[in-house]
């Protein structure tokens, strides 16, 4: 989708260059909206535990299908909508059977086509929208909104312009290649849908001003080197310089190591799924 840059007409418009894409003006149906409680970054006692959160404009939860499980029933796309939850647009699917659904929508599906999901495919199933078994999916196609356990719903590749590419099926399991060049394995029973996530422009806007950021709740954000030493431990010095007494790494306000220093948690690691990493070294432990 294009670009679309402001006359400078303010000193704001100057900087700003939006993405203009036509979708809906509607109302999202009442039947697929949450309410959404925002927590402006405390917790259930009201301490700050994440900063740069609050304000923003109010935001209903539109209620996403990522498990496609409506089989063999075709749906008409009624509607591309915005989302204020993601980065990605949604697309309101109305089956034939008379549900309503939100999906995301992928690049190039617009309102009035036919999709649907299924557990059997043809040659000229494998359209953009439609959504399969990776097990039936043929090789080198570009999927989005992928399982990681079967039936969980929809884990990988849900953002704005993302895409994974299925490499081969093997063994009842699908290696996959990650837009980041990680190649994984999946179990071959996780479901996919056809086609990578639409609002691939969505990286190359510029919100032009503060108050832009502020309509999405997003607070000012401070320099640790900005601050000082007792509110930063790489605050204070004289001029551009990290305080403490010499040289000092970049951490966190409480001392946690800002770059290099892993932050995965070892019982949510997948290294045993993963075949090459995003370096294109093997993963750990493996030569």
């Amino acid at each position: 989708m294009p670009i679309k840059h402001f006359r400078p007409l303010t000193p704001s418009q100057r900087f700003t260059s939006l993405n203009k894409v036509v979708v809906s003006k509607d109302r999202p149906l009442r039947a697929l909206t949450e309410h959404k409680h925002k927590t402006g970054g405390r917790n259930a006692y009201g301490r700050l535990t994440m900063r740069r959160m609050g304000g923003g404009h109010k935001q209903l939860y539109r209620v996403i299908d990522f498990k496609r499980d409506i089989l063999d029933i075709p749906a008409t796309v009624a509607a591309i909508e915005y989302d204020p939850n993601r980065n990605a647009h949604i697309a309101l699917l109305h089956y034939t059977n008379g549900e309503k659904r939100y999906i995301i929508a992928p690049d190039g599906l617009k309102a009035g086509d036919r999709i649907f999901a299924s557990a059997n495919a043809t040659t000229n199933d494998f359209t953009v929208g439609n959504s399969f078994p990776l097990s039936i999916i043929p090789p080198s196609t570009r999927v989005h909104c992928v399982e990681m356990i079967p039936g969980k719903g929809a884990q990988m590749a849900r953002s704005a312009g993302t895409g994974i590419e299925l490499v081969a099926v093997e063994n009842g399991n699908a290696q996959l290649k990650m837009p980041s060049g990680e190649i994984r394995m999946v179990n071959a029973r996780c479901r996919a849908t056809i086609g990578i996530v639409g609002n691939g422009d969505h990286v190359n806007q510029s919100l032009g001003k503060a108050g832009r950021n502020r309509w999405l709740g997003r607070r000012p954000r401070v320099r640790g080197m900005a601050m000082n030493p007792v509110d930063h431990p790489n605050g204070g010095g004289q001029g551009k310089s990290k305080g403490g007494g010499g040289r000092q790494q970049v951490v966190s306000p409480w001392g946690q190591l800002a770059k290099g220093f892993p932050t995965r948690r070892r019982r949510q690691q997948s290294s045993s799924f993963i075949i090459v990493r995003h370096n294109g070294r093997p993963p750990r432990g493996k030569k």
